[in-house]
């Protein structure tokens, strides 16, 4: 940066930039008068954590400022600085160096008021401290409004996290984030919640038959014909592998095993790929149900369906045990 004028020679007017709108023209200009204009070249930085607080008015061209834990540039939360905009007020109110990194996006023209001149500008004129409040107002608003964006993007990004990306259902961190939660829920409530395991038969030979793309379309399909036949108040997780999990809230023994009956004649029913060149391979899976009980843990209530589970595969397969 170097400095060019001071503003008092400068020819600009201080009624035409924001922070002075309304207010005492002639102490402002009293008070700007030795205050620095300073010229920026294109991509410079404009103040450095080294230097004493100060406010900078952009006379002519634009700067931006990008939060200080970002990197210049690379940031979509950067936001620009228009010639009449100022930049830098929340350091001197904090009596800090600015944390955020400031570029000229051009070759720029700005006054420069040091911590000492803005607080008398403050102190000696309602305008300036009107204005210098409302400026602040828009900031905070800005930076709350930014703030629930980044969070509704943390949490997209979150749910993203949840979900298996091979069958869309729930993956194995939803399940051990909120298995435990439904658990407690029902247990508080005194209602019965269900947990069915599913494992698709023989997927090891079918992936050496038809090969592991096939295998994962195999995967799909049960997917979408176990997601299909639930309510909007069951689950489905990929427990790991082949294996595939189903959680029955509010469901019983009896109601649970019709539901598992019903997503059995799904899979056996469903068709992995239509291509009529060559056999239509179809799926099976076996079942194993379990219902909570009083006092039981998820790793109890998993190891019962898991045994379940086991005795429908020693059964034959393709069917359900409990």
């Amino acid at each position: 940066m170097e400095t060019i004028a001071t503003f008092g020679a400068s020819g600009h007017d201080a009624a035409a930039l924001q922070l002075f709108e309304q207010a005492d023209q002639a102490r402002v200009a009293a008070l700007l008068r030795d205050c620095p204009v300073v010229r920026v070249a294109a991509g410079a930085a404009v103040a450095d954590e080294h230097e004493d607080a100060r406010l900078y008015v952009v006379l002519r061209g634009m700067l931006e400022v990008t939060p200080a834990e970002a990197r210049p540039g690379t940031d979509r939360t950067a936001s620009r600085v228009l010639p009449g905009e100022c930049v830098g007020e929340l350091a001197v109110l904090d009596g800090e160096a600015m944390s955020d990194h400031v570029l000229a996006l051009q070759e720029s023209e700005l006054l420069v008021i040091d911590g000492p001149t803005l607080w008398r500008l403050v102190d000696e004129s309602n305008g300036v401290a009107r204005n210098l409040l409302r400026l602040l107002s828009f900031r905070i608003r800005a930076a709350n409004a930014q703030l629930r964006r980044r969070q509704k993007l943390g949490e997209f990004y979150r749910q993203l996290s949840m979900v298996d990306g091979l069958t869309g259902l729930q993956n194995r961190a939803w399940l051990n984030a909120h298995l435990p939660l439904l658990l407690e829920q029902a247990q508080a409530a005194g209602e019965p919640l269900s947990l069915v395991m599913i494992d698709i038969d023989h997927f090891k030979h079918f992936n050496d038959e038809y090969g592991h793309l096939v295998g994962d379309t195999a995967l799909q399909t049960a997917a979408r014909a176990i997601a299909a036949a639930l309510r909007p108040s069951d689950f489905a997780a990929r427990f790991g592998g082949e294996e595939l999990i189903v959680i029955l809230p509010g469901t019983g023994q009896k109601g649970a095993a019709l539901v598992a009956q019903r997503l059995c004649e799904q899979i056996r029913q469903a068709v992995v790929f239509t291509d009529m060149h060559k056999p239509l391979p179809h799926i099976t899976a076996s079942f194993g149900l379990a219902t909570l009980g009083a006092g039981q843990t998820v790793d109890a209530l998993v190891a019962l369906a898991d045994a379940a589970l086991y005795r429908a595969k020693q059964a034959g397969r393709n069917r359900v045990a409990v």
